[in-house]
């Protein structure tokens, strides 16, 4: 398996099937966004747990139930959040565990994951990448205005792609008005 990062990414789906897993859940305000104040894209609580043990990174940590996460994947949807989930680390060995144990959902104005120069290298990308069909694209930048990554931009107003750069989200799938993005596994 090698080295694991704390955080990856994934696509909404996968974050709601490891949702689908359990059956009790907690929350915190986002570590991120709660040191800057209000957040200009997002809500703060959307740091979700599956576990009660591991200490969150900002304040506010409580149990929720079910409907309340159901809230937090409609701010996902509604704001174009990131599913980052994340993995607990064993206190003796100081090793990053395999189990999921929550996810964030991250915006670009506050995750330090996104808007810090090299933190992109600490967060494993996703089971996914993204599959354009640009003879289909419509050249009209709305998945460039969601792609944190950098992945998307416009080059004499026709889109520019680079894979390499994809970490997997699929928020730029939930843009397209012509419908011509879609994930394959990496």
């Amino acid at each position: 398996m090698g080295d694991l990062n704390m955080h990856y990414v994934s696509t909404l789906d996968e974050a709601g099937e490891l949702v689908e897993k359990h059956d009790k859940y907690w929350v915190s305000n986002c570590g991120c966004r709660e040191p800057k104040g209000e957040c200009k894209q997002s809500r703060m609580d959307v740091c979700l747990y599956f576990i009660d043990y591991m200490p969150p990174t900002g304040s506010g940590f409580h149990e929720v139930d079910r409907v309340f996460v159901d809230g937090i994947f409609a701010e996902a949807i509604d704001k174009h959040l990131v599913p980052r989930p994340f993995r607990d680390i064993d206190q003796q060995t100081k090793k990053i565990l395999p189990e999921t144990t929550g996810v964030c959902f991250c915006c670009n104005c506050c995750c330090g994951y996104l808007t810090s120069p090299g933190a992109k290298d600490s967060c494993d990308k996703g089971k996914f990448i993204e599959n354009t069909d640009l003879d289909s694209c419509s050249n009209c930048g709305a998945c460039v205005e969601v792609c944190y990554f950098g992945a998307r931009k416009m080059e004499d107003n026709t889109l520019v792609v680079i894979k390499e750069d994809c970490f997997g989200c699929g928020v730029c799938v939930e843009v397209c008005p012509t419908s011509c993005i879609e994930m394959k596994r990496r």
